[in-house]
């Protein structure tokens, strides 16, 4: 993470939630103060951004491509 976070046991387990449109739903939630683990990341699958719930556990949002 651009965090400097790095991968450890029982903490990179996520939530994976399939979103219609990734930038309206990272600008909702950062409307209201959600803490990202990372900007959007966009590659051929499509597009993703992590972030955390209310304690602590990273969700990942994701937008197929197409």
């Amino acid at each position: 993470m651009p965090d400097g976070r790095q991968p450890e046991p029982g903490g990179w387990n996520r939530i994976h939630l399939i979103v219609d449109d990734i930038d309206a739903e990272v600008e909702r939630l950062r409307a209201a103060d959600v803490s990202f683990r990372n900007d959007v990341v966009k590659g051929p699958g499509g597009q993703q951004v992590v972030v955390d719930d209310p304690s602590g556990n990273p969700i990942e949002l994701f937008q197929p491509a197409g």
